[in-house]
C-alpha cells in the first residue's frame, strides 16, 4: 500500500481523537494546576502531593484499565446497530465500575500507613495524609464518570466526556484557588484545599455528563431506566473477562510510575519533587497518545463487528503513524525547552527556599531529556494496546505489560538509582527500558493477530 492509504485517515483519526484527547489532557490539567498551584508553597507540599497521589494513580490504573472492557463491546454493538447488547454492556459496566470505585477508596484508606514505612521523608508524609483523605473519596465518583466516558466512546460520541472535563476543570482552579491560598472568605488550607478542589470537580464530573447523554436522542435510551440490579452472570463474566486484564495492564505501567515515585523519594525530597514535575509534564504529551489509543480500540472495535479486517489493520497502521509524527514532535520539544519548562512549578525568587527549587529544576532537566527519548516508545505502545483491545485482545498483553515493566523496566530503575551515581536518571532510564520493551512486543503481538484473522476469514471464504 502507498502512504496515502494511511495518511487518509488522519483527518478522520484526529476528529475522534481530539474531544478524547481534550479530556484525558483535561484530567491531567487538574494535576498541573494542583502542582503548579501546591509549588508555591514549597518543595516538601509538591512532593507530599507527589506520594499521595502516587497511591492514587495505584487505584486510578485499577479502575479506568477495567473500564475499558466497555468500549469495545458497546463499539462492536453500535456497528451491528444492536442496542440491547450495546445497553447491557454498559449496564454492567457502570454497576462493575461502581463496586470498585468504592472498593478502590477503602483499599487507598486502609492502605494509607504504608506511607510510613516507606522510607519516605517524615515531614513529607505528615503533610500527604490528610491531603489523601479527601483525595481517596474522589476515586468513586472518577470510577463511575469513567463507565459513562467508556460508553460515549464506544457510541463515537467522544465530544461529551470533553464538555464535562472542561467544566470540571474550570471548578477545580477556581476551588484550588480559594482553598490553597485562603481567597473570596474561603480558609487557608494549603494542599488539603487542593484535595477539596479535586473532589467537588469529579462529582460535578460524573454528574454533567450523565446530564448531557440523557439529553442526547442517540445515547437517551441507554442511560435512562437502567435497571441497575437486574444483572446477567453471562455478561458480568464476560465484562471481568475483558476488564480484569486491562486493569492489570493499566496497573503494571502505572505502578512503575508509582515505584519510580517512591524511589525518588527514597532519594530525597528534592529528588521527589523534581521527579513529580517531568512526570507530570510527560503525562500532558502522553494524553495525546492515550486519545488516539482510545480511537484505535473505537474503530478498530467497529472493524472487528463489521468483520472487516484488512480494514482493520490499514486503520490501525494508520494511527500509530500519526501517533508517532506527532511523538517526535513532543520529543523535540522536551529537548529545546527541558530547561524552561520545570520552572512554571516553582518560585525563583522565593529566597527561603532557592536552594531548593534550583536543585529540583536542575534534576528535572536531565530528566527531560530522557522523557523525550521515551516519547515514541510510549506513544507505539499505548496505540498497540489500545488496538488490541478494540480486538478484543487482553489476556496476552497483560503478560507482556508485566514482562516489559517488572522483569526489564522496574530492575532497571532500581539498580541505576540506588546502586549508581546516576539516582533520578537512573530511574527514568529504567522507565525508558521498560516502555521501549512494550512498545516491540504489543505491536508484534498485534501484527500477528491482525494478520492470523484475515488468514482465518480468507480460509473460510474459500472453503464455503
Amino acid at each position: 500500500m502507498s502512504i496515502s492509504n494511511y495518511t487518509n485517515e488522519f483527518k478522520t483519526n484526529l476528529s475522534l481523537a481530539t474531544p478524547v484527547i481534550m479530556g484525558m489532557l483535561g484530567h491531567t490539567l487538574v494535576a498541573l494546576v494542583d502542582n503548579i498551584m501546591v509549588g508555591q508553597l514549597g518543595t516538601a507540599e509538591l512532593a507530599a502531593v507527589s506520594l499521595g497521589n502516587s497511591f492514587m494513580f495505584i487505584a486510578m490504573s485499577l479502575g479506568i484499565g477495567f473500564s475499558t472492557a466497555i468500549t469495545p463491546l458497546v463499539a462492536e454493538a453500535d456497528s451491528e446497530g444492536n442496542f440491547d447488547a450495546g445497553k447491557s454492556s454498559f449496564k454492567h459496566g457502570l454497576f462493575l465500575c461502581t463496586v470498585l470505585g468504592i472498593a478502590l477508596f477503602l483499599m487507598v484508606m486502609f492502605a494509607k500507613p504504608l506511607m510510613y514505612a516507606m522510607k519516605q521523608p517524615i515531614e513529607v508524609v505528615d503533610l500527604a495524609m490528610p491531603y489523601l483523605n479527601l483525595v481517596a473519596a474522589s476515586l468513586i465518583p472518577l470510577i463511575v464518570f469513567q463507565a459513562f466516558k467508556q460508553f460515549s466512546d464506544g457510541m463515537s460520541m467522544t465530544r461529551y466526556p470533553m464538555y464535562a472535563t472542561i467544566v470540571a476543570n474550570l471548578i477545580n482552579v477556581l476551588l484550588n484557588y480559594m482553598f490553597i491560598f485562603g481567597k473570596f472568605g474561603a480558609p487557608e488550607l494549603g494542599i488539603v484545599g487542593a484535595a477539596i478542589g479535586t473532589l467537588v470537580s469529579r462529582v460535578i464530573l460524573v454528574a454533567y455528563l450523565w446530564f448531557m447523554l440523557a439529553r442526547h436522542k442517540k445515547s437517551k435510551a441507554y442511560v435512562l431506566q437502567i435497571k441497575f440490579f437486574t444483572l446477567s452472570k453471562a455478561m458480568l463474566k464476560k465484562l471481568i473477562g475483558l476488564g480484569f486484564p486491562s486493569a492489570m495492564q493499566m496497573f503494571f505501567e502505572v505502578a512503575v510510575f508509582t515505584a519510580a515515585i517512591w524511589l525518588s523519594g527514597i532519594l530525597g525530597k528534592n529528588h521527589q519533587a523534581a521527579n513529580q514535575i517531568a512526570l507530570n509534564l510527560s503525562s500532558m504529551t502522553f494524553m495525546v497518545a492515550m486519545g488516539l489509543s482510545v480511537v484505535a480500540m473505537i474503530r478498530v472495535g467497529n472493524q472487528k463487528g463489521l468483520r472487516s479486517f484488512k480494514e482493520l489493520r490499514r486503520i490501525a497502521f494508520s494511527i500509530l503513524l500519526l501517533t508517532t509524527l506527532l511523538a517526535s514532535v513532543f520529543a523535540l520539544m522536551f529537548v529545546l525547552f527541558n530547561t524552561v519548562l520545570p520552572k512554571m512549578y516553582l518560585d525563583l525568587d522565593d529566597v527561603v527556599n532557592f536552594v531548593d527549587n534550583s536543585e529540583v529544576i536542575s534534576i528535572t532537566s536531565k530528566l527531560m531529556l530522557i522523557a523525550a527519548v521515551f516519547q515514541i516508545s510510549d506513544a507505539i505502545q499505548v496505540v498497540a494496546l489500545g488496538a488490541l483491545r478494540g480486538m478484543q485482545d487482553v489476556k496476552i498483553p497483560m503478560f507482556i505489560t508485566f514482562v516489559a515493566y517488572w522483569l526489564i523496566g522496574f530492575p532497571v530503575s532500581f539498580y541505576l538509582s540506588m546502586y549508581t551515581s546516576l539516582e533520578s536518571e537512573g530511574i527514568w532510564y529504567g522507565l525508558l527500558a521498560g516502555l521501549t520493551a512494550s512498545a516491540v512486543m504489543l505491536f508484534i503481538r498485534f501484527n500477528y493477530l491482525s494478520k492470523k484473522m484475515i488468514r482465518e476469514k480468507e480460509s473460510k471464504l474459500i472453503t464455503t
